[in-house]
């Protein structure tokens, strides 16, 4: 072989090599696809969405709260949501997150581990998968829109015992009750490896994580502390109307981000969410309208306005699963029912669940849940889901409103006797006579 023969043979061998590794890499490069890389539109939705979510509790929760009590505790009510807030923020990020989103090994059917507790792992490049295969938002983003969500869950429960409770007494409560009741339950519907989520209960939002544990957990606690003083035979009307329609206002302007955001995409469901809160709540706030003035032989703002609530709260399960004719029918079975449990049953049973968290929230939360099992169905203008039957469907609805029950209801009933025993529960008669304002705080809402 001459030596231009040999220079030519090793050129084409060099070539053949160089061939192959490209081929090689080629393909390795087909075999692992570039990491998803969130859309900026989805991004932006949820950013809107988490601060939408936060308008919820502050201001809205805590005016519509406010509004409701007597002027001597308006105070107490705005401190207790904000305290409450605060709280959940510093105790989400330590470890709230990771027990609710993160694998719990041999207890991940029931609670996650603490992989991620303070956020450890966690940057700017961080993903978290939404509903869409390959489609992915900032990590950073889901927890902040998740933190939302465990902010104003125990922040709701305040409402069944307002004007008795003590300060020290609530934020002890909210820090037990978010460890062992709230992220327990987000976790075994929201989390892949969750009971109730590999049961294929649908909770699209939050019906039985945010409003029948929330529900459940003021009827506990307003049985256990016990009646205001007065109770029955003082007038205990809301000092402020025109505080609780601001409050409703904000809670149904932030709710299309709890419910639409819930989606973590900018896409149809979203928007399906987001005409169902709309639907779903005027049907509920014209359903309590009505057989209020059919009842009472007047129609109050108040009851439209607690409708509205109702209505919120039941659609808050099905927003992107049902259809707009469905979401109007669930509403205003809701708004009636409420109605019913906030009038007649409270009174004939003689609870003193203040701000009828329980008749609203409890009880709305069941009705949506439930319902979310029969409205999603296609022929009733659902969207339906994989081996759809309606039987088998109410029936795992009907599973999990009974765990939250019964997991709400037992846990919380502990954890306020252990309250109880560590700081008392609830304040000096001459405290609450005076008002929470001054006796807990120093301070009053207003100076007329």
């Amino acid at each position: 072989m001459t030596l231009k023969t040999s220079f030519r043979s090793g050129l084409a061998g060099v070539a053949l090599a160089a061939t192959s590794a490209g081929l090689a890499f080629a393909q390795a490069t087909a075999e692992a696809p570039a990491a998803a890389v969130p859309n900026k539109g989805d991004t932006t939705w949820m950013l809107l969405s988490t601060i939408l979510v936060l308008l919820m509790v502050m201001p809205g929760l805590a005016l519509f709260y406010g509004g409701l009590t007597r002027s001597k505790n308006m105070l107490s009510v705005l401190s207790q949501v904000t305290a409450t807030v605060a709280l959940m923020c510093i105790v989400w990020v330590v470890y709230g997150y990771s027990l609710a989103f993160t694998s719990g090994g041999s207890m991940t059917s029931f609670i996650g581990g603490f992989s991620k507790s303070f956020l450890a792992g966690v940057g700017p490049e961080s993903t978290s998968d939404t509903f869409t295969k390959g489609v992915v938002i900032p990590e950073y983003v889901f927890i902040c829109f998740q933190m939302t969500f465990a902010m104003i869950t125990p922040a709701l429960i305040i409402g069944g015992f307002v004007e008795r409770m003590k300060f020290s007494a609530m934020l002890l409560f909210v820090l037990l009750w978010s460890t062992f009741v709230y992220f327990p339950i987000a976790h075994m519907v929201w989390h892949s490896e969750g009971y109730l989520f590999t049961l294929g209960a649908l909770d699209f939002a939050g019906g039985t994580v945010v409003h029948i544990n929330a529900g459940i957990a003021a009827l506990v606690g307003c049985l256990l502390i016990g009646k205001r003083i007065g109770y029955g035979k003082e007038l205990m009307s809301p000092h402020s109307l025109t505080m609780t329609y601001i409050g409703t206002a904000l809670l149904w302007v932030g709710w299309f981000g709890f419910n639409a955001g819930s989606n973590l995409e900018a896409t149809g469901t979203a928007a399906l969410a987001m005409i169902n809160t709309f639907t779903a709540t005027a049907g509920a706030a014209l359903g309590w309208l009505f057989i209020e003035w059919m009842v009472k032989g007047k129609p109050s703002l108040l009851g439209m306005l607690s409708g509205i609530i109702a209505g919120l709260v039941a659609v808050t399960p099905a927003a992107g699963l049902i259809g707009p004719m469905g979401a109007i029918v669930l509403g205003a079975i809701s708004g009636v029912v409420c109605f019913f449990f906030c009038t007649s049953i409270k009174n004939a049973l003689g609870y003193d669940d203040s701000l009828d968290v329980f008749g609203i929230h409890g009880v709305g939360g069941i009705i949506g849940s439930i319902g979310t099992g029969i409205f999603v169905a296609p022929a009733l203008g659902g969207v339906g889901v994989a081996d759809y039957a309606m039987g088998a469907q109410v029936w795992k609805q009907f599973v999990a409103v009974v765990i939250a029950i019964v997991w709400c209801g037992v846990g919380s009933l502990i954890l306020f006797k252990i309250v109880d025993v560590v700081v008392g529960l609830r304040v000096a008669p001459d405290a609450e006579r005076e008002g929470l304002d001054i006796a807990e705080h120093g301070e009053r809402a207003y100076h007329a």
